[in-house]
Formats: C-alpha cells, structure tokens, sequence
C-alpha cells in the first residue's frame, strides 16, 4: 500500500464507523482525549472481535495506539510504527541513500540538509527513512484517524535511544498541506514529496490487511492535481510524486524523470539543480 493517506473530505458517517477502546494495559486517559478530541463513543475495555456495532476500532494496549477491524477473524491493528518492524529492520540494517525515495528525493547528488514537506504523510515511513538520511521533514496528514495514528507513533519513538534524534528531524502540523502550499508561497521547502492514495492491486498479505483498513476511512484523493499545483509552486529544487509503477501520472506538467521499483515509481519534476556535493 503506498505510505501515504492524505484523503479528501472524510465520510459524512465517519464518526458511527468508529470507536475509542482499549485493553486493560491500555491508556485510559489517552482514550478518553480521543474520544473527546474526535467526538468518538469510548466503549473502555472491549475485546475488539467481540465488538459489532462499530466495524473499526482505535484501539490502545499496551504498545500504542491502532486502527482495528472488529469482528471475529479480523486482522490485527494497523499502527504508524518505527522503531520495530520493517522500519526497525531497515534503521539497523542500512538501506541509505540508495533507496528509490532517497533517490527521487536526490540525497544522492547532495550533501545538503533538505527540508522536506512530506505533504501526504499516512503513517510515516517514507518520511522516517528521509529523516534518518539527515533531511528535515515537515509532515501533513489531515485524516484526523491516521493524524492520531501518526502522532502516538512519533511520540512512541521520541522515547527510543535509537529512533529519538531522527524523530527531531520530524514535525507533524495539523490541517491540510493544500492549504499549507497555497499560502507558503515560492521555495518554502527543499523538495515537496506527494503519495496521494490510488486504487492499488498489489496481492501482498500485509498490502490486504492495511489498505482493508485504510479504505475504510480513507478514499482515493480526487484532488491531486490541485495539490501537485501547490507544490510546483512551493518547492525550491524538486517535487516527487510516489505512484504504483502501472498508474498515469498526475493531471498536470510531465515529470522530468521518472525512477522505478517492482511495484512503485517515482515521478521527480525538477525546478532546479540541487547543491552539488
């Protein structure tokens, strides 16, 4: 699934998809500012397949908070997660400036320390790994369920030894990048990183339990053109576009370049050389 959920408008009936609950190791305070925050019912301490009134849970236990399907037989909780799991992996088995998203971003041609917009951020990970290669990286997501989701993650790894200095280097703002772009005004960033959502149909166990999630709360983004317009306008270097590899390019100017992977590509539109290294 791509990384990124910056979604249009929320369903008029969101609020009756989903619930706050918790497990006993779950933190009691924080699902309660939740619910306030996101006018949610708190169901408290539930089993999240015995629940049946609400088909998605944000779910606490003891490592976090998650986005879980209800119901028996239901997949586990989807979380914004960096300091285990494949971002863990890659913190601490390398996977540097080679990567394609390092790549596209062009960390490969400089050694400046970018400042990245990472206007679609979703949960995170493209922007953790950008992070970790020294960028500075200023994240929106305007979903208020996958915000939350991204916000307990960034808050859980600023308390890891290993993952708190790239952390630093990151900082969620509310609201919606659109707006953002639309009154930053020219060379506000570096390079404008996008990964709007797309209808994607890759088979993966992993892409199956989190896009059947992610779907449920978030929609394909209808307004991608408008958003690839604020960052053209914004960007000092480059804008990059993550995209599945089979998938049109966004209405709008050709990409200057193009760099692809198994399942993915990145369309880069240059606006200007970046420093030389």
């Amino acid at each position: 699934m791509p990384d990124s959920s910056d979604s249009s408008a929320m369903p008029a009936n969101w609020q009756q998809t989903i619930a706050i609950a918790r497990s006993p190791l779950g933190d009691r305070f924080q699902a309660e500012s939740l619910a306030e925050s996101l006018v949610l019912e708190n169901l408290g301490v539930v089993r999240p397949r015995e629940v049946r009134d609400f088909p998605l849970l944000l779910f606490l236990d003891e490592q976090g908070l998650g986005l879980q399907v209800t119901g028996k037989g239901a997949p586990g909780p989807v979380r914004a997660e960096f300091v285990t799991g494949k971002m863990g992996y890659r913190r601490e088995h390398g996977g540097g400036a080679g990567q394609l998203v390092a790549k596209a971003v062009g960390l490969q041609k400089t050694r400046a320390n970018l400042h990245v917009v990472d206007a679609t951020a979703g949960l995170g990970q493209d922007a953790f790994i950008l992070a970790s290669l020294g960028c500075r990286v200023t994240l929106f997501e305007r979903n208020p369920v996958i915000h939350v989701l991204l916000a307990d993650g960034l808050a859980r790894a600023a308390l890891n030894v290993d993952c708190g200095a790239i952390i630093e280097r990151m900082h969620l703002l509310e609201g919606s990048s659109i707006d953002w772009l639309e009154r930053a005004g020219g060379e506000a960033a570096d390079v404008i990183y996008l990964d709007p959502m797309f209808p994607h149909r890759d088979k993966s166990a992993l892409v199956k339990k989190e896009m059947q999630v992610f779907r449920t709360v978030v929609g394909d983004d209808d307004d991608s053109g408008r958003l690839l317009a604020g960052a053209l306008e914004c960007a000092r270097y480059r804008v990059v576009v993550k995209r599945p590899r089979k998938a049109p390019a966004i209405a709008g100017p050709d990409p200057t370049t193009r760099i692809e992977g198994k399942s993915s590509r990145y369309d880069v539109y240059s606006i200007k050389a970046l420093p030389a290294q």
